[in-house]
């Protein structure tokens, strides 16, 4: 059955940037390459500086200029981008999510094909046969969540799984912590299209051995035929050293997968299918432009029991007694993960059952496919390491949640350790080599004195079901001294593998750092076989070269190309916010280890992402960009062009979201709101921002004037005179203003609580659209607060919160108003009171920005006693004072993005539940408005298409929608399909008051 790829309102880039009208002049010295290319392939050709910094790293330590990338559209631009390439002497990298640790897409200029973009298609899927045909852009989790329905899965699972691509995966022969269970990419990739150097198109597959079909591919003079009869032989005359050097490991992605690509099939012919020496290839013998996958039943339930050690050599020597009893799951974690996911907000919670004492863990997987009593199957493995073993305690989990609360703490590890403070860092080189599970125990006893020997330590985690474990060495690359650290630790640690039988590589593959070790591991028949089939496919050595074999001539070095190095240096801007607990402006753009975790799709970050689709997008694109400027890659002039403004720092919405979601805590929103902010004092503060960053003063003036004030929108023609004058949108609408705010009903109705007899005092902050334009939720929040028994005030001579400021770059203005209201509110803290805010993003405000902007004690205080309206009602559990009438009313709640970035967001779903709604919290992103973001003409269509994401997510909910932040109810109410715009969940706490008051 075909299947339709998923559509939404996505922002085409270069139709973004040509709107506003910026010169994108190609790099010169590739300027006849690009308008060849431009001729030849009908996807986008980018070759300027901007997209050569953009896809100069990947998720590696490794940097190197392309000569600039091509986005096909189809195979045919594929084909024709790489003859244009051959053309012009140019090498070829294939591209997918940029998430490999090995420096695999990394190349310097080559002509990078980003095959993301448009070539992610899910082509057909065989329920039957237990097939699916493929595109390579497509991102295995949505391939994952599109075979669901039918019970199946792709069965390789790396951690990057919602980002990486069934393309990387397949040129980096991708596993993950089921390979226990399933292996490797190899085994359940049966079939490739693939492009090679010159262009042709062949297709691998079976072929039965001196068959026909054999006879026919062979007896040709064309390319296709030379490398069949090549392979052949090749793997014929070395059978013995194939035998002899590839490790008996269920994982090992080093080399060419020679000892694989001939074998006996299952009806007992004997096949070569060159589908499995592709695989792992690293696009260095073609580019795959099509795959026919295998796919495996979805087990319907799992288990997880975590065991306790005291002793980390007990834990893995555990191990090969653990694959005993049938686990699809075996997985490490030490005392360090533990210890940095103790002290992170983000984690602790998942850490806190963890028993103090614990030194290594062993966490065991059980599926329903293999074991029909969990509960039996985890009695035994009790018995055996808990009764009669090593392990002094074991934590079952049989729930959805308790399970998945165990592999967030597992999947911590990363972005635990790359979150560590100044420039050395657990960096990736060596971490996943790989040896028999039995002999893991003693293997890492040896690397711990190799990395004593080297006065440095690493943390000790991941797959030891299949003896690979992450052991990353804590390094800095900003010196000789380290770098030739990194390489000798390397040596050492490939000598004790081959001492183990081992594999360099269990799973991220060779790439620019494990290349040059190919020969130690392999010997010299086999690294000439190598050599040979390189050859073969790819005469020129144009295509990806440097990776899994090098010429002689031309040797890859660990050293080289580092995305840091002896020679970096980088720039420390004077700042005007507080960058100390980031270590620095630079430090915290530096902490892009270039993962990708932003290209995902499940949380809130990078919304602009999901919504045009492309690069400069993301996060990392943006941290590339700065990094690039403050190191000297680029001008640091750069930073303050009007170029940089709009494509790189404009597109960041600034929802906070790479806070929390980015694994090493990237605030994208921060250093924007800071390089803005320095833009504007060398360039002046536009007419559309200082409207928005005043909207308060804009406000309080439509107020005072209001109804006559609401006329001017209602005139025919407004909307373009506001869009040619100020640069809106004429599509939105914008706020009407009330006569009455808030702050007036306030004052003449005054509160109904005494401070007297109140059990709780606090402030109520009038934000700027609650206070003139929409003040139901504010009369809400005093209605539901006063009849919890709160005493309630909303002070006349409060400043605006300065979040508009903040938002546009205008830090003096933020701080100014922050200051102000810092005094204000440590007086009422003073007398006891607590601050609210019904608007998230001023809540927000308060508890985070203002240490940014004001870093004083009182500062602090107001922070720690500063809450969302949700959020104090939660942690004080008022909704049980409250006397509320029953609802069978379900709510579809849409959560604000600055508080779910700070882990506030989750306070309203149990406000309203205890209130007795049914509540469907539903798993979106920004909403797409994002302040003056959707008011933007230049950013409206863009809006929309991010908001498309929500509104398919509300459709697919029974509830009612109702959201906390006014621009997230001003973009679900601007649906064409709604007459209104949503409430505040205050406000359907409000309704169900038995009685409401005034």
């Amino acid at each position: 059955m075909a299947v339709e790829k998923p559509t939404g309102g996505l922002r085409n880039y270069e139709e973004f940037r040509d709107e506003l009208d910026t010169d994108y002049d190609d790099v010169r010295e590739y300027a006849a390459l690009a308008a060849d290319l431009r001729s030849a392939v009908e996807g986008e050709v980018r070759f300027d500086e901007y997209a050569q910094v953009l896809y100069a790293t990947d998720g590696s330590i490794y940097q190197a200029r392309p000569a600039g990338a091509v986005l096909p559209r189809d195979v045919e631009d594929v084909r024709n981008a790489v003859r244009v390439a051959a053309d012009h002497d140019v090498p070829v990298i294939a591209r997918g999510a940029g998430s490999s640790l090995g420096g695999q897409t990394v190349g310097p200029g080559c002509v990078v094909l980003d095959m993301t973009t448009y070539m992610d298609d899910i082509l057909e899927v065989d329920v039957d046969r237990q097939r699916a045909r493929v595109q390579p852009g497509v991102v295995q989790d949505h391939l994952d969540e599109h075979l669901e329905q039918y019970g199946l899965k792709f069965a390789p699972d790396p951690a990057s799984s919602n980002r990486a691509t069934i393309g990387g995966g397949i040129g980096n022969n991708s596993t993950g912590a089921h390979s226990v269970r399933y292996g490797i990419t190899d085994a359940y990739t049966e079939a490739l299209t693939v492009v090679l150097a010159d262009g042709s198109l062949i297709r691998t597959r079976e072929v039965v051995l001196d068959s026909e079909e054999w006879d026919e591919i062979t007896s040709k003079d064309d390319r296709e035929a030379a490398i069949y009869r090549t392979v052949r032989a090749l793997v014929e005359e070395n059978a013995d050293e194939i035998e002899r050097r590839y490790p008996e490991l269920k994982r090992n992605v080093s080399g060419y997968n020679l000892n694989k690509v001939l074998y006996e099939n299952e009806a007992g012919e004997d096949v070569i299918n060159l589908t499995k020496l592709l695989v792992g290839a690293e696009s260095t013998l073609g580019v795959v432009v099509e795959a026919e996958l295998s796919l495996v039943t979805l087990p319907a339930e799992t288990a997880l029991v975590l065991y306790c050690f005291e002793d980390l050599v007990d834990a893995l020597e555990a191990v090969p007694e653990a694959l005993e009893f049938a686990p699809s799951a075996v997985e490490l974690m030490d005392d360090e993960l533990f210890r940095l996911a103790r002290d992170s907000e983000q984690f602790s919670r998942y850490e806190e059952p963890i028993p103090d004492e614990t030194v290594a863990a062993l966490m065991l997987e059980y599926d329903s496919e293999l074991h029909d009593d969990f509960e039996a199957a985890i009695g035994r493995t009790n018995a055996h390491f808990v009764d009669e073993g090593d392990a002094f305690e074991a934590m079952e989990a049989y729930t959805e949640d308790d399970q998945a609360d165990l592999w967030k703490l597992r999947k911590a590890a990363i972005p635990l350790l790359m979150s560590l403070e100044g420039d050395p860092k657990p960096y990736p080189f060596i971490e996943d080599a790989t040896v028999p599970p039995a002999e893991l125990a003693e293997y890492v006893e040896t690397f711990m004195a190799v990395l004593e020997d080297h006065d440095t330590s690493a943390a000790y985690f991941a797959h030891a079901g299949s003896g690979t474990l992450h052991i990353r060495p804590i390094l800095t690359l900003k010196d000789e001294a380290g770098v030739e650290t990194m390489h000798s630790i390397t040596e050492d640690v490939t000598d004790l593998v081959l001492d183990h039988d081992g594999a360099f590589s269990g799973e991220h593959g060779d790439g620019l750092a494990r290349t040059a070790f190919n020969p130690k591991m392999y010997g010299d028949d086999l690294w000439a076989a190598f050599q040979e089939v390189k050859s073969v496919f790819d005469p020129d050595w144009r295509m990806n070269p440097g990776k899994v074999v090098y010429t002689d001539e031309a040797p890859t070095d660990m050293r080289e190309n580092l995305r840091y190095g002896d020679t970096y240096t980088s720039i420390e801007p004077r700042t005007k916010l507080d960058f100390s607990d980031e270590g620095g402006f630079a430090h915290l753009v530096e902490l892009c280890n270039g993962c990708g975790t932003c290209r995902q799709t499940d949380d809130v970050m990078c919304p602009t992402y999901r919504g045009m689709k492309d690069e400069i997008a993301t996060t990392r694109g943006r941290a590339n960009m700065l990094r690039a400027a403050i190191s000297g890659e680029l001008p640091e002039e750069e930073m303050y062009t009007e170029r940089f403004q709009k494509e790189v720092l404009d597109l960041c919405v600034g929802c906070k979201g790479c806070k929390s979601d980015c694994p090493t805590g990237v605030d994208m929103a921060k250093l924007k709101a800071e390089t803005k902010y320095h833009y504007y004092e060398r360039e002046g503060v536009g007419l559309r921002e200082r409207l928005f960053g005043n909207i308060d003063t804009l406000s309080r003036l439509g107020s005072a004037l209001a109804p006559l004030s609401n006329v001017g929108q209602k005139l025919p023609g407004s909307g373009l005179v506001m869009e040619h004058v100020a640069g809106i949108a004429p599509e939105r609408e914008l706020p009407m203003f009330r006569r009455e705010s808030l702050q007036d009903w306030f004052a003449k109705r005054g509160p109904r609580v005494s401070p007297e007899e109140a059990d709780r005092k606090v402030v109520l902050f009038p934000d700027t659209y609650t206070n003139y334009s929409y003040p139901r939720p504010g009369k809400a929040a005093v209605r539901v607060l006063e009849s919890a028994g709160v005493h309630v005030e909303i002070p006349d001579d409060v400043a605006p919160s300065g979040r508009a400021a903040y938002s546009v770059g205008m830090l003096d203005a933020a701080e100014e108003r922050a200051r102000r209201n810092v005094d204000l509110f440590t007086e009422f803290i003073e007398d006891g009171y607590e601050i609210i805010a019904v608007e998230p993003s001023d809540a927000v405000a308060f508890q985070d920005e203002y240490l940014d902007l004001v870093s004083t004690a009182d500062a602090e205080r107001v922070s720690a006693h500063a809450y969302g309206i949700s959020e104090f009602m939660d942690t004080y559990r008022l909704v049980e004072r409250l006397p509320l009438d029953e609802t069978d009313e379900t709510l579809a709640y849409h959560g604000h993005c600055h508080q779910k970035a700070t882990g506030k967001d989750h306070h309203a779903v149990g406000v309203l539940r205890r209130a007795g709604y049914a509540v469907d919290p539903i798993e979106s992103s920004c909403c797409g408005m994002a302040g003056s973001f959707g008011y933007e003409a230049e950013h409206y269509d863009l809006s929309k298409a991010i908001g498309e994401r929500l509104y398919e997510k509300l459709d697919e909910s029974d509830g009612t929608p109702v959201a906390p932040g006014a621009s997230c109810r001003s973009q679900i109410g601007d649906r064409e399909t709604r007459d209104e715009r949503p409430p505040h969940p205050v406000e359907k706490v409000n309704d169900l008051l038995t009685s409401r008051g005034s």
